[in-house]
């Protein structure tokens, strides 16, 4: 069509006077699609029967299960072998083909120890949720712990030594639910986030057992300002045991300590060291009344 010439000659043009591209080789980079497929397939081994098709009764047998594996290898080790060839600035290896096998077994191997971690977390979210109706609503509809999940996911391929892959669900979940969390934060049993929009977790974050934290709340870095100099550095806090963080707060810096059995108040700002047993409030903000001299008929 006469009409598409000159905008598909502009688009062209474009290409040569703006280059963006690839930090590395041409190579092709991890899918998005694939990498939903891999969250289902994973999520489908976890909990049986909750996001399939299938009666539970049928999804838990031995024939499904070897199906799912056997799909997820597939999907999964063509993805790391993606991740690996875009690392190594490379179109072609059989050695790094090979590896990409091996860290997708290794993941395999390590779904048992997700569903254990991940069975703590739908405790933690049932009991701490007066509102939840049984551990079934939980698994199917809450977006804390589907958040979490793909947490667990993610920071396994993570540990692995497996880039780009993780942080492609991280962020996939992100977009689902508005909570943030950095693959390589470390967070322990029986993590609990309730409503969860706004939530944010930085890479260095180390969260303990038993932690419960609400919407809008930033676990963050003091500044971004240096970027790339700050890669490495624990930048982000550390949250003991048994510690409940409430809406809108902030806890920020690397060198931040929030003590066992601490209870941080809503929209509290924080940028140091908090000791055990400690109730963290906003001191009570004056309230003014006035009256409304709005004309509501007009």
């Amino acid at each position: 069509m006469k009409k598409l010439l000159k905008p598909t000659k502009d688009i062209l043009q474009s290409y040569q006077d703006i280059l963006i591209k690839k930090d590395h080789c041409s190579c092709r980079i991890p899918q998005n699609r694939e990498v939903k497929k891999i969250i289902k397939l994973t999520k489908e081994l976890i909990f049986p029967g909750y996001f399939s098709t299938r009666h539970l009764t049928e999804t838990s047998n031995p024939t499904t299960t070897k199906r799912l594996v056997k799909k997820l290898h597939k999907i999964l080790k063509k993805q790391i072998k993606y991740a690996l060839l875009y690392m190594a600035d490379a179109e072609k290896s059989k050695d790094l083909a090979k590896k990409s096998c091996v860290l997708c077994v290794q993941f395999l191997k390590r779904i048992p120890k997700i569903r254990a971690l991940v069975y703590k977390d739908v405790e933690a979210h049932f009991e701490g949720d007066p509102a939840a109706l049984n551990r079934d609503q939980v698994i199917i509809s809450y977006p804390g712990l589907y958040a979490t999940v793909i947490y667990r996911m993610a920071h396994e391929l993570d540990d692995l030594g497996v880039k780009v892959i993780p942080r492609m669900m991280s962020e996939f979940a992100h977009r689902e639910t508005g909570i943030d969390i950095n693959p390589s934060a470390n967070i322990g049993e029986y993590f609990f986030i309730d409503h969860g929009t706004g939530v944010v977790i930085g890479e260095t974050t180390i969260i303990g057992q038993h932690a419960k934290i609400y919407q809008g709340v930033t676990l963050g870095a003091m500044s971004l300002r240096k970027g790339q100099k700050l890669k490495g550095i624990k930048r982000h806090p550390t949250i003991g045991n048994n510690v409940t963080i409430y809406a809108g707060a902030s806890i920020l810096g690397g060198d931040s300590i929030i003590g066992d059995n601490s209870i941080i108040g809503a929209n509290v700002f924080i940028t140091g060291s908090i000791p055990e047993r400690s109730i963290v409030t906003v001191k009570q903000m004056e309230l003014e009344t006035r009256e409304n001299k709005i004309d509501e008929s007009i």
